[in-house]
């Protein structure tokens, strides 16, 4: 018999990863997390990651700098960050925005390791 379990997240009582992204709903192949009103800040270092992902933006705009590359990032744009490509984001104005990665990025604490 197939799992047929519905998961349903508030994002009100989401907890909250280490860099302050709210966790989402989460399956055995795909997780979901939002980042919410980001503030401009300072240059992130580059991290390469273990896992694809895609994102929407919601509000706000960034730029996504992804080996040699750089695109701004604005509302009801899409993106995809490939699975162990270097990146980093900047954040222009209060940017939120929803991320699903594959495999689930928090599973066995990956959002702390890079690839």
């Amino acid at each position: 018999m197939s799992d047929s379990t519905i998961i349903k997240v508030d994002s009100q009582h989401s907890p909250k990863g280490n860099d302050g992204e709210k966790y989402l709903a989460s399956g055995k192949n795909i997780s979901m997390r939002l980042w919410e009103n980001e503030q401009p800040s300072d240059d992130k270092e580059p991290v390469s990651r273990p896992y694809e992902t895609v994102g929407y933006v919601i509000s706000g705009r960034a730029e996504l700098h992804s080996e040699g590359q750089v695109v701004i990032l604005e509302p009801g744009n899409s993106w995809v960050v490939p699975k162990g490509s270097s990146h980093t984001y900047k954040i222009l104005e209060a940017f939120t925005a929803v991320e699903a990665t594959t495999p689930p990025y928090q599973v066995h604490g990956r959002e702390d390791k890079q690839a």
